[in-house]
């Protein structure tokens, strides 16, 4: 994806200072280990890469909020969102994984918890490790509504984490089925989540909209990969202009009932309001 890289930790002090200069407040992070294995341990070590760059942000700017992606889709050697067992996702095995996770990245900092694998009772099982282990005020962020799609490609090539086997719709949602994404949002509200994430972003705006109609809770649009690749490309052969497409998105995001954009265009974004001002 043009002009979106892979950070090695010393460039952190860059980044940051880069970030800051823009007015970004906050980051969201994911980390590409060195090893995987079948339990995803590289993912909750206590030297893992997020947990070290989120010490490591925090040394450099307390103020920025960090987000990070609490999943093993990365760190896991099959490369999906949970535990194999026998060919299948075992749920309860994935949980118990994902809880240590979520528990590393509260030891190193983190200020939001955004868990992603859709696992069925990931919120229940992180807030009630939370709230054990002495981290009762860490808000939850959670991947609520997410959908199978093909729109994450560039992201999975560039993470190095598509499936080795199957895919991930036994855990994600189908993208023709509306009335799911009530009763996945409805559990994790009552489960704890404190925001909930509808991705896709720009493809999704009616269930953006119907959660806004029926939720009184934060909603996240995450505009992925493939969103910004498709954007990028056609501006890049001169069919688009990118600045006023880029921004007319993020209204269409807004305008749906967003309170929050997670989107890889935010430094564009942040050099484009600020030339207009």
């Amino acid at each position: 994806m043009p002009g979106v890289y892979q950070l090695t930790l010393d460039l952190l002090e860059e980044e940051i200072h880069e970030l800051r200069t823009l007015g970004i407040k906050a980051v969201l992070l994911f980390g590409i280990p060195s090893w995987k294995d079948d339990l995803a341990t590289s993912a909750y070590a206590p030297d893992g890469i997020v947990q070290r760059a989120v010490r490591q942000i925090k040394a450099l700017d307390s103020d920025l909020v960090i987000i990070t992606d609490t999943c093993i889709c990365h760190y896991q050697t099959e490369g999906h969102c949970g535990i194999p067992v026998n060919g299948r996702i075992d749920n309860d095995v994935s949980l118990d994984i994902h809880v240590k996770v979520a528990i590393s990245q509260a030891e190193a900092g983190a200020d939001i918890l955004a868990p992603s694998s859709m696992m069925d009772g990931f919120v229940t099982y992180i807030r009630h490790a939370l709230e054990e282990s002495g981290y009762k005020d860490i808000p939850i962020m959670s991947y609520g509504i997410k959908y199978a799609s093909s729109y994450y490609g560039p992201f999975r090539d560039a993470a190095d984490n598509l499936p080795a086997f199957g895919d991930r719709r036994t855990y994600q949602m189908d993208p023709a089925n509306r009335l799911e994404a009530f009763r996945e949002a409805q559990s994790d509200i009552e489960e704890g989540a404190d925001f909930m994430i509808i991705k896709p972003g720009l493809p999704y705006l009616d269930i953006i909209r119907d959660m806004r109609n029926s939720l009184q809770i934060p909603l996240v649009s995450y505009q992925v990969s493939g969103e910004y690749a498709q954007i990028k490309a056609a501006s890049q052969n001169g069919w688009i202009d990118e600045k006023n497409t880029v921004l007319e998105s993020m209204l269409a995001m807004k305008r749906a009932g967003a309170d929050l954009i997670v989107t890889y265009f935010a430094k564009d974004i942040a050099k484009f309001l600020r030339e207009e001002s």
